[in-house]
């Protein structure tokens, strides 16, 4: 498959009735802008308005995410909607059509679903929603799936008040192994986001495809060399092995989540860019079924297994998701990366 361009375009924060129509014109832009025709542009905008809707009056508010996914010829819109509120009581109800909760499109998740080629949604009681949908602009098209891949998803969102993250993500595969990388460039705005877009550069090099994360991180050392510097760390799953090969500078946090638990992963201090820092692969177990899951410093820590432990079998980007509204640090960029591979 080959490696989409996801775009986190826009955080449209849900916390008044009026945000619902900022939602809704912003995706109807949006999807104009990737081809869409009129008639479909309106389309994903009825689906969103329902979203934004729920976020509003049911979750007590939230966000909504607006991310852009193109692949040579074709282009879809992943929405994801999160809140903190009190969860769906009844998931079954929510996907028929005509269900409607107060003040909604009455619409239901079943008409969302089927404007929609992807639909995932991970509800909590008294710990909120987060709700995935990928749209294809150019509907109808083939039944070919969605075009990114649905084992590895990564989300960005900036600090408050700055227009770009400092943080960025990118992943490759190589047989059957499946290589993540993230970089956090140190501070916040264009220079730390301008440092994190030549780490994933270099990381994206079609000619270095097979090379182990130490030889990343050191051709990342020297690309970044006249830049403010960033945090890096990769992560190469052989499945086959079933281990995690792991190299870190800085901040960056990895992890093995596993149905037994959460694994912490090791990075070294430094900065890459700056002096030669010390690099240094670790290796981790990785049972059947787990996943990978990295993020930087907008991120706490210490979240636990069981935070996230039901999302386990589900798609990355929900995780992620979830992850990053449950342990998202609100005064910093955050980034966060989830991965799976099998034999």
């Amino acid at each position: 498959m080959i490696t989409p361009l996801v775009e986190d375009v826009a955080w449209v924060p849900m916390d008044e009735p009026s945000a619902v129509g900022a939602a809704r014109r912003a995706v109807e832009q949006l999807a104009t802008q990737l081809g869409a025709a009129s008639a479909r542009a309106a389309e994903i905008g009825i689906a969103v308005t329902e979203m934004a809707s729920n976020v509003v009056r049911h979750g007590g508010g939230g966000t909504v995410l607006l991310r852009a996914v193109r692949v040579i010829d074709a282009a879809e819109i992943e929405v994801v909607a999160v809140d903190s509120g009190p969860g769906i009581a009844d998931l079954g109800a929510a996907r028929r059509d005509g269900s409607s909760t107060a003040g909604t499109l009455g619409i239901g998740m079943g008409a969302i679903e089927r404007m929609a080629h992807v639909v995932e949604i991970a509800t909590v009681p008294e710990r909120g929603t987060v709700l995935v949908a990928a749209f294809d602009v150019r509907r109808p098209r083939p039944d070919t799936g969605p075009i990114r891949s649905p084992d590895v998803a990564g989300i960005t969102r900036a600090l408050t008040g700055e227009e770009v993250c400092g943080d960025a993500y990118a992943s490759r595969r190589h047989g059957t192994r499946l290589t993540l990388m993230m970089s956090d460039g140190s501070g916040h705005g264009p220079l730390a986001a301008s440092a994190s877009s030549a780490a994933v550069r270099t990381f994206l090099d079609p000619d270095r495809v097979g090379d182990s994360p130490a030889e990343v991180l050191e051709r990342v050392h020297g690309a970044l060399s006249g830049t403010r510097g960033a945090a890096v760390a990769v992560a190469e799953i052989d499945p086959h092995a079933e281990i995690v090969r792991f190299a870190g500078i800085g901040n960056i946090a990895g992890a093995v989540l596993h149905d037994g638990g959460k694994r912490s992963m090791v990075s070294l201090g430094g900065v890459a860019g700056f002096r030669r820092p010390p690099i240094r692969t670790f290796e981790y177990a990785y049972p059947p079924g787990a996943v990978v899951v990295m993020h930087s410093d907008g991120v706490r820590s210490r979240w636990s297994a069981a935070e996230v432990g039901g999302l386990l079998g589900r798609t990355p980007l929900l995780l992620a998701a979830s992850l990053l509204r449950d342990a998202g640090i609100r005064h910093d960029d955050a980034c966060v990366l989830v991965g799976r591979a099998a034999p």
